[in-house]
């Protein structure tokens, strides 16, 4: 028997959680619901979800913090904020706390199911070591290295990793400026944004060898990795 994909679901409205668990469950997958922060912390320690929903306003500690908590030691489990919320400050802040996608209440299912599969897919690219292959180089987000081929493994520096890690999560995507400024930098003001740009230059560096891996600067918005 196949072993289902887990996924821990925080929804605090009873309706709204029993008809994301039940619809998740006959496309397959095991959902772990929990009805507020503090035992969707819980769960996610004991049970090792393999992506996160999150309702952003819920009890007892929000989806924002619980967010933050799961970031400061895991890098890679994929996170889909739920909220009612609209504001772009709000959505600003669900990236910028960690989240990999941000759905707007109300949603269809089919909707969240595409998100979660685009997610599930994206993080499939892991190795078995917890590397990450970009074209012809193993990126090692916790250990902080890059590795060509055969070659000897480049040493990265803690902004150099996060800053390639959240490319690589938005490959062949425009990576927002303001945001990873704001996620990376804590701010997106003017010598942050040139502080960046030489970070990008650095990275650009690094992954030369590779010639289909381009870094580009998409004007006014971000940036994008294309491999």
């Amino acid at each position: 028997m196949a072993v289902k994909t887990k996924i821990l679901l925080a929804e605090d409205e009873p309706s709204l959680g029993l008809i994301i668990k039940e619809s998740l469950e006959t496309r397959g997958y095991h959902i772990v619901h929990c009805r507020d922060g503090k035992e969707a912390a819980e769960s996610y320690y004991k049970e090792k979800p393999e992506l996160l929903i999150l309702d952003v306003m819920m009890p007892k500690k929000d989806g924002f913090t619980l967010a933050r908590e799961v970031r400061m030691q895991d890098a890679h489990t994929p996170i889909i904020f739920l909220t009612a919320k609209s504001q772009t400050r709000d959505v600003v802040e669900g990236f910028s706390t960690g989240g990999n996608d941000y759905l707007k209440k109300p949603f269809s299912m089919e909707e969240l199911i595409v998100r979660i599969e685009n997610l599930l897919n994206k993080k499939k690219n892991l190795t078995i070591n917890g590397a990450v292959q970009i074209g012809n180089y193993l990126f090692d987000f916790k250990k902080q290295t890059l590795k060509y081929k055969k070659e000897e493994k480049q040493s990265l520096t803690h902004r150099e990793a996060n800053l390639l890690f959240h490319l690589n999560n938005n490959k062949n995507s425009v990576l927002d400026r303001s945001i990873i400024l704001k996620k990376l930098w804590g701010d997106d003001d003017f010598f942050n944004a040139r502080s960046m740009d030489v970070f990008i230059t650095k990275l650009r560096k690094k992954l030369k060898k590779d010639p289909n891996i381009q870094i580009l600067n998409v004007r006014g918005y971000g940036y994008k990795l294309i491999c």
